[in-house]
């Protein structure tokens, strides 16, 4: 006999059969709603007479003689026709055609559903329920997903044979300048140290559903790599990287520069500085080659990112760090001239970057500034997607103008004289992908470059301020800021223990330079571009102020002067470029530097360029 529990089980399960049985069935029913079209002879008052005789109410005309009809006494969600009804309307000889209507299932077909690769529930950044993230989620949903968008990885190589890269991987965005080849494949090695250009390729377009590691922030762009850090780096290594192809590539993603040991002052020579402006004018036809740039990972060693003249460039998106927990990582480098931040790693227990790896593995260890910029590169292909029409200045003001300060901690959160929240640390925030393609589909081209160029030699000041009309009623008028840049030249014995802050006619403070205690160059600074983008849609008119501060805690690098340890200097001109300025200089009434006795350091001011939107 079969035991009494068996049965019990048995009944259950019949029980539960029928139950799935009456779903499917009931899923599978027509739905049909309160509502009628209706046919009707004589216009819109004859159909409002047939509404009011039978109940209804008449929502309007259709088109033609067609209108539709609501019960509110039938039930809003039936799975059976009210035949009473429809036949009470079909009597009435004005009434040629009725027809009770029922839901149609209908699926948007650029709705988002989670990407199914299995390292896509670890990629914390992309996706969180707190929605302290990139908001990749919303940019998906709205269909965008890089499609179109070609991007490259100056690095060491990119694995193209990698099953997450490999349906993605693009020829013509790829070259081997190391070995002047093609193929960008990576040099193996036991310790797998060309492991970096492979892991920063899948951040940005790792392929979404095909069973493999994660995915890439934009997982249908095209992506490329360009074998340059494998061997040695020249100025014509860097040029070539930066000018491959520059019609066929929208978006260059590096992810190194000088040493970050706190003591370089180091930046792209003449060819490289060519490259930048040339792809910044010619590439892309004309609307300029987007390059993203990591800001470095000199923290521990007190650099300062504005050192660096790569991503102290006006032509790069510098792109800073922040850990899982919104805090500033150990590596980061605070700097005036990045621009925004993106997720990366932080300290012991945090999690850190899941990629692409080497030998065709996947990874959740990817780390450092290095994983930063890469995922910026992936939502700058979601806003080209949005609008292909979008030029290099264009997105940084997009950035500028979505980038979220929230949940990101830093002790010199400011806000500059437009009302936006920035940082050293963290520049304008988090980026937002939702908010960027948002944006980014109805945008307006900023306008054309301008430059009004007035030179005065005013020697050397001791401390400086100036006043500057922004060439008020010429063409070249410009009234909202982006980049500002401090074009200096000054000699000091020992370079690390200088600081040197702008402010603004609207009073926003910028370090260009931190101090950096690992610095102890004579060499000064030559005709070095310290820039800030703190000031990003501000009125350039009015006062401007540029400190250099000695910070030796005894002040013996000044000699007798150590009460003076406030500086500010310019010579020559301060100059708007972009939609751009440079004005005369009345001198205020400061004794020269030379009436003090040496060890006083030289000082000499250039320019003072603004960057800015006419």
């Amino acid at each position: 006999t079969v035991p009494s529990h068996t049965v019990v089980l048995l009944h259950l399960w019949a029980v539960l059969v029928l139950l799935i049985a009456e779903l499917k069935w009931i899923e599978a029913a027509e739905v049909y709603t309160n509502t009628w079209a209706v046919q009707i002879n004589g216009g819109p008052e004859e159909a409002n007479h047939i509404a009011r005789q039978h109940g209804f109410i008449n929502h309007g005309n259709v088109f033609g003689d067609y209108y539709h009809f609501r019960h509110h006494a039938v039930e809003k969600r039936a799975l059976s026709g009210h035949r009473g009804m429809h036949i009470r309307l079909q009597k009435e000889p004005q009434v040629l055609w009725a027809e009770q209507q029922v839901v149609k299932k209908r699926k948007k077909r650029d709705i988002y559903e989670d990407p199914t690769d299995p390292d896509f529930p670890k990629q914390w950044y992309l996706s969180t329920p707190t929605h302290q993230d990139l908001n990749t989620k919303v940019a998906w949903a709205q269909g965008y997903t890089g499609r179109g968008v070609v991007v490259t990885i100056l690095d060491d190589g990119i694995e193209k044979d990698h099953p997450d890269l490999v349906s993605n991987y693009d020829p013509e965005a790829s070259y081997d300048v190391n070995d002047g080849d093609a193929d960008p494949q990576p040099r193996y090695t036991q310790r797998n140290e060309n492991r970096h250009g492979t892991r920063c390729a899948g951040e940005v377009a790792a392929a979404a559903d095909n069973g493999v590691c994660g995915v890439g922030v934009a997982y249908n762009a095209k992506i490329g790599g360009v074998r340059m850090l494998d061997g040695e780096v020249t100025d014509v290594v860097e040029a070539h990287s930066l000018s491959l192809n520059p019609q066929h590539i929208h978006i260059y993603s590096a992810s190194w520069g000088p040493e970050d040991d706190g003591k370089s002052l180091d930046g792209p020579a003449k060819l490289a500085k060519e490259a930048f402006l040339h792809g910044i004018t010619k590439g892309r036809d004309g609307q300029g080659s987007i390059f993203v740039w990591a800001s470095g990972n000199g923290g521990r060693e007190q650099d300062s990112c504005n050192c660096d003249g790569y991503t102290n460039s006006i032509y790069t998106l510098s792109i800073s760090s922040t850990t899982q927990s919104g805090n500033v990582p150990w590596y980061s480098e605070p700097c005036s001239s990045t621009l925004a931040t993106t997720f990366s790693s932080g300290n012991p227990g945090e999690k850190q970057i899941v990629t692409t790896d080497l030998r065709q593995k996947c990874t959740d260890s990817h780390t450092g500034t290095s994983a930063s910029a890469p995922l910026a590169a992936g939502i700058i292909a979601l806003a080209l997607e949005a609008n292909m029409n979008l030029t290099w200045r264009d997105m940084q003001h997009l950035v500028v103008r979505t980038s979220r300060p929230g949940h990101l901690s830093a002790g010199d959160w400011k806000t500059n004289g437009v009302g936006r929240r920035v940082s050293h640390s963290y520049g304008y925030g988090l980026l937002d992908a939702g908010a960027m393609v948002a944006l980014a589909q109805n945008w307006t081209t900023v306008g054309p470059q301008h430059q009004c160029v007035h030179t005065i030699d005013i020697g050397n000041k001791l401390v400086f301020s100036k006043s500057v009309d922004a060439c008020w009623g010429r063409t070249e008028y410009v009234s909202s800021l982006e980049h500002v840049q401090a074009r200096l030249t000054l000699s000091h014995n020992q370079r690390g223990k200088l600081a040197i802050h702008l402010i603004s006619p609207l009073g926003t403070r910028s370090t260009l330079l931190f101090p950096r205690p690992n610095d102890f160059s004579s060499e000064g600074f030559n005709d070095w571009a310290f820039m800030t983008t703190h000031s990003w849609g501000e009125d350039p008119q009015g006062e401007w102020t540029l400190e250099i501060e000695n910070v030796a805690a005894n002040g013996h690098d000044y000699g007798n002067h150590a009460s003076f340890p406030l500086l500010v200097l310019i010579r020559d001109a301060m100059r708007l470029v972009h939609s751009h300025h440079l004005f005369p200089f009345h001198p205020p009434p400061y004794p020269l530097l030379s009436q003090f006795t040496p060890p006083v350091p030289f000082l000499r001011g250039d320019t003072l360029i603004f960057s800015s939107t006419s």
